[in-house]
């Protein structure tokens, strides 16, 4: 058994964020020693791994309890996961689609941009498009 900060390492897990997660019931909490103390096995640490790999993937935090949940289950539902799975790859999508815009408008913006003007076309333009609001 090993106190929070270890498990925080071993994890990569934050000592914050297994607070959160316990406060919030996404893992059990962990037992305690005399002197009141969490004290984390080596099963409770290969939860909060596997919280962070969801998390490093972009799953949301329900999902990512979701994922846990069901890869604790015992039978685990592959079709569910290839469903989430299939539904997160879909929200990246958008997400990069969205930058992708973002990117085009901002390299469209500073193309206009040249050093020395007294006045900057990007601040134009956005100062433009605030006034039409």
């Amino acid at each position: 058994m090993i106190a929070i900060g270890e498990a925080s390492r071993q994890s990569g897990v934050g000592i914050e964020a297994i607070r959160y997660y316990e406060r919030e019931g996404i893992v059990p909490k962990p037992e305690r020693a005399p002197n009141n103390r969490r004290l984390y096995s080596a099963y409770d640490v290969g939860r909060l791994r596997f919280l962070r790999k969801c998390r490093d993937l972009g799953f949301p935090l329900a999902d990512a309890k979701t994922l846990l949940d069901l890869s604790e289950g015992g039978g685990e539902d592959c079709q569910s996961v290839k469903e989430m799975a299939e539904l997160h790859i879909s929200s990246v999508r958008d997400k990069v689609s969205e930058l992708r815009r973002l990117e085009a408008a901002l390299n469209e913006l500073t193309a206009n941009c040249d050093s020395g003007n007294v006045s900057c076309p990007m601040l134009s333009q956005l100062q433009t498009a605030q006034d039409h609001r």
